[in-house]
């Protein structure tokens, strides 16, 4: 291992690939879903690889870290951390989502080093001939088990911009249920979470029933996106207590998950009022989640994901992991480092089956009943599919998006609809 490498280039590519017509608190998903794929090239000629978002203001946040990550080692994590820091700044651009924290500006610098650092940690692996999660200190189980992750959808979208994807509508509770039977038997998931926060509650809790019915034993999630007021989250605890394993985000705010805790046997679980280690120690002060959902992707990396999961085990907190519309890539990164952390409590979310394209060489990643398992290869264990990376490039040059909105994609369907929350 030559301690004289350095990185010499950074290639950002933007891709969009199809997404379906996926309903939720802030509207529908559009056709198309935008990530950015960074390659971090170094002297001696490696590649490593990161996934991250494909907004305009990302693509931005990127290119403003490119020269303050040139010249440095592969090891040198932390003197990359410390400068990207100290150099980005919130910048207006984004349309900001209260239930997608990776689209706020605050978390600009947190999200340059979280893709940088995979790509850094994907080279180190490469050049020591081991695999990320020996990086991270090695793996306490050999696969990592994901949650299949159902929506209330469209068959197709407005205007019909390619075919309609395979899995039909999904908006009653008969169609809910075929849904999960259909990612159950193709990919063997062992726990199912619906997302929620699109119609009225008493429609959502009809669609658990018929899930806990047809899925007897199986742990049952439920995620209205703080779509539901403290007072609606309180009633429709009554019945939730009896049918989910964990009850995510059905109300706003740190305060009122808190409040919310003492009206419900569940464990309440959050990606939205725990984003950062300032959000944790409100939490605790107030009793709120007792599971919280983490995300490298705007959490700052693997490594920060790791110290908080040692604060979860301090304070005797659940762990899982949020997803959003992704690739090979981030499903990878993700599989490291859950695969690293001894209290992972529950399965993780993924949107991969609802990406029918990937870029990685080889095909999609494979499920063995509903997880992944850790790769041996040396880094992050996938490689980049050159023709699919131009062919997804190409259809971001085409697709028009450039900024995620699903409000206004909604509005296509319903003039009317505002997105105002919580709605119910």
């Amino acid at each position: 291992m030559n301690r004289d490498v350095r990185i010499t280039a950074i290639r950002i590519t933007p891709v969009a690939f199809r997404d379906g017509p996926l309903l939720n608190a802030a509207g529908i998903h559009e056709p198309w879903a935008l990530r950015a794929i960074v390659e971090v090239e170094t002297s001696d000629g490696r590649v490593g690889l990161a996934e991250t978002y494909g907004d305009a203001p990302m693509l931005a946040v990127l290119e403003q870290a490119r020269e303050h990550v040139l010249g440095l080692s592969p090891f040198a994590l932390n003197t990359m951390e410390e400068r990207l820091k100290a150099a980005i700044r919130p910048a207006p651009g984004a349309v900001e989502y209260t239930l997608a924290p990776g689209s706020h500006a605050a978390k600009n610098a947190a999200k340059a080093i979280s893709a940088f650092e995979v790509a850094m940690l994907d080279l180190q692996g490469q050049a020591i001939g081991a695999p990320i999660v020996d990086l991270l200190g090695g793996a306490v189980r050999p696969q990592v088990a994901y949650s299949a992750y159902l929506f209330f959808k469209y068959a197709e979208h407005h205007g019909k911009p390619y075919a309609p994807d395979p899995w039909g509508e999904g908006l009653s509770p008969q169609q809910i249920v075929a849904q999960a039977r259909r990612m159950v038997d193709r990919y063997g998931f062992q726990s199912i979470k619906l997302k929620g926060g699109v119609f009225e509650p008493r429609h959502e809790i009809d669609c658990i029933r018929a899930l806990r019915e047809a899925f007897p034993k199986m742990p049952l999630r439920l995620d209205p996106n703080a779509n539901w007021s403290l007072a609606t989250s309180k009633r429709a605890a009554e019945e939730l207590d009896e049918l989910l394993e964990y009850y995510e985000d059905p109300c706003p705010g740190l305060e009122g998950m808190g409040e919310l805790a003492r009206h419900t046997r569940l464990p309440l679980a959050t990606n939205m009022v725990v984003t950062s280690f300032e959000d944790f120690r409100r939490n605790v002060e107030l009793r709120g989640a007792q599971v919280i959902l983490s995300d490298h992707h705007y959490w700052g990396g693997l490594r920060a994901t790791q110290q908080l999961a040692r604060m979860c085990a301090l304070w005797g907190l659940g762990m899982s992991m949020h997803s959003n519309s992704h690739l090979g890539i981030s499903l990878m990164a993700m599989t490291h480092v859950a695969a690293a952390i001894p209290n992972l409590s529950y399965a993780c979310d993924t949107h991969y089956p609802w990406q029918d394209e990937d870029l990685v060489r080889g095909g999609r990643i494979a499920f063995e009943q509903g997880a992944v398992r850790v790769p041996a290869a040396p880094g992050l264990g996938v490689e980049l599919d050159r023709a699919a990376l131009a062919r997804l490039h190409e259809q971001y040059l085409a697709c028009g998006i450039r900024n995620r909105d699903d409000l206004r994609q909604m509005q296509k369907y319903d003039p009317a609809f505002t997105g105002v929350s919580p709605r119910f």
